[in-house]
């Protein structure tokens, strides 16, 4: 678990720290040259100008919609990750009663307990990378959709509710909504058996995004909203669902 948010949470730091660090900002267009820009990037623009279109103009309607929709196509990925979590965490006292039974700190029975562990996946029918390739697949999709709204000219020509969507937040309100969503969605993601070193990213990355917010465009910091709510609303869901599991199991106990 602490392995998979680490490398979630340390791409979603990437995406906020290159934001304004050199990459290729310039306007996409259907002329952009480069598998990323013509594959990835060109098409989320064009369906972002799409629902934009269809919203009368309101590129502001149009990232919330997409980045909704974006979050629905994903949610496979999600219970996919999160069935294979659930499925280790359920071997954790047996894991838990090999890691006891070797000496970890010889390099022999370390392999053994590998070994053993490795065996204990196989009879269970549990791939431990089923877990962390979601992720992988996931940040491509996320990163494209977010040079999309930077890279789409017209929408820095446009408003929404009190804001120049091309334009920091005059009122801090997004980044600060943001930021507050992220604190929530950490802090529903790291558990209290998450190793230590996990626990200072509950008040690291809402900082970082708030400030990121703060200097950066506000449609960035209206889709860093968006995708964030509907993340809380998906992890109320997973842990309503993990609950109804565990009182199916004490019910046949």
């Amino acid at each position: 678990m602490d392995k998979k948010w680490k490398l979630f949470l340390a791409a979603l730091a990437a995406v906020i720290l290159i934001s304004g660090c050199g990459i290729e900002q310039a306007p996409i267009t259907s002329e952009s040259e480069g598998i990323w820009n013509h594959y990835f990037v060109y098409p989320l623009s064009w369906v972002l100008t799409f629902f934009a279109d269809l919203f009368l103009g309101s590129y502001g309607s149009a990232i919330v919609m997409v980045t909704i929709i974006i979050r629905l196509l994903l949610l496979p990925l999600f219970l996919k990750q999160q069935k294979s979590t659930l499925a280790i965490k359920q071997l954790q006292p047996e894991m838990e009663a090999l890691k006891n039974k070797f000496d970890l700190k010889k390099q022999e029975q370390m392999q053994q307990y590998q070994q053993e562990i490795m065996s204990l996946y196989k009879e269970n029918g549990v791939n431990p990378m089923a877990g962390c390739l979601p992720i992988f697949i996931q940040m491509p999709i996320l990163m494209a959709f977010y040079f999309a709204i930077v890279r789409t000219e017209e929408i820095a020509n446009h408003s929404f509710l009190w804001m120049n969507l091309g334009e920091p937040d005059p009122w801090y309100i997004t980044p600060l909504a943001a930021g507050i969503v992220m604190f929530l969605q950490t802090k529903m993601s790291i558990t209290d058996t998450s190793s230590a070193q996990m626990k200072p990213l509950l008040y690291i990355m809402p900082v970082m995004m708030v400030i990121a917010g703060i200097a950066l465009p506000s449609a960035l910091s209206l889709y860093w909203f968006a995708g964030g709510i509907f993340m809380v609303f998906q992890s109320l869901l997973f842990a309503h669902q993990r609950k109804q599991m565990k009182e199916q199991e004490s019910t046949q106990i």
